[in-house]
Order: structure tokens, then C-alpha cells, then sequence
């Protein structure tokens, strides 16, 4: 199942933050599954997530 990611963008509100639209189809693929397999993608770029 594919998920797509665009218009990656720097978020300059935080350090080494980013802002991305991300779409999938949630029926086929669990939301919780989609958010792990992109934290694992920004983690292997080295990549930090942001606060909330």
C-alpha cells in the first residue's frame, strides 16, 4: 500500500523541523502503521522530530 509525501518544507519555527503533506488510504493501511514507517524514514536521514 502506497503512502505519498509532498511538499516537504523546512519548518523554521523549530529547530530541524519539517512540514509535509502526507496522503494514504487509511482503510487499507492503519494510520498508527503510516506514522511509524515515516518517523522511521526521517529517523534513518537523520531527521528530529518536533515537540508538540
Amino acid at each position: 500500500d502506497e503512502v505519498f509525501v509532498g511538499r516537504i518544507r523546512t519548518d523554521p519555527t523549530v529547530p530541524h523541523g519539517l512540514n509535509m503533506w502526507v496522503v494514504s488510504d487509511n482503510l487499507r493501511k492503519g494510520a498508527a502503521l503510516n506514522a511509524v514507517q515515516i518517523a522511521e524514514v526521517l529517523a534513518q536521514k537523520g531527521l528530529r522530530a518536533r515537540k508538540l
